[in-house]
């Protein structure tokens, strides 16, 4: 397993920006496929989007498509999550998660796909 612990949530308006990161320690960053999921108030956690191993691929949920962005740094063993144009409705908690680098190819992006989760982060978006 990799240990994951993220950074960067907080308070923002509607409209505004806020920048989520995620260390990973413990196994092989590069390993890893990576994933942000969410989960707000009385729902399900869902899944936010992945990016793969090497960083050059990714995978965006509809919803956020075009207003979030994920990224890597193998070298720093960390994941990134900028959020722009961000709505109320993007309030959740903000969880990282890791998987073995073949998930994403074959797009496993269920929970249960991911091994290793970090605590999460809140992220309040208000109108």
């Amino acid at each position: 397993q990799v240990q994951l612990v993220e950074s960067g949530g907080g308070l923002a308006q509607a409209g505004g920006s806020l920048s989520l990161s995620c260390a990973a320690s413990g196994r092989t960053f590069s390993n890893y496929a990576m994933a942000w999921f969410r989960q707000a108030p009385g729902k399900e956690r869902e899944f936010v989007a992945a990016i793969s191993w090497s960083g050059v691929n990714t995978y965006y949920t509809d919803s956020v498509k075009g207003r979030f962005t994920i990224s890597r740094d193998n070298a720093k063993n960390t994941v990134y999550l900028q959020m722009n144009s961000l709505k109320p409705e993007d309030t959740a908690v903000y969880y990282c998660a890791a998987a073995p680098a073949d998930n994403f190819y074959l797009r496993r992006y269920r929970e249960v796909d991911f091994g290793s989760w970090g605590q999460g982060t809140q992220v309040t978006v208000s109108s």
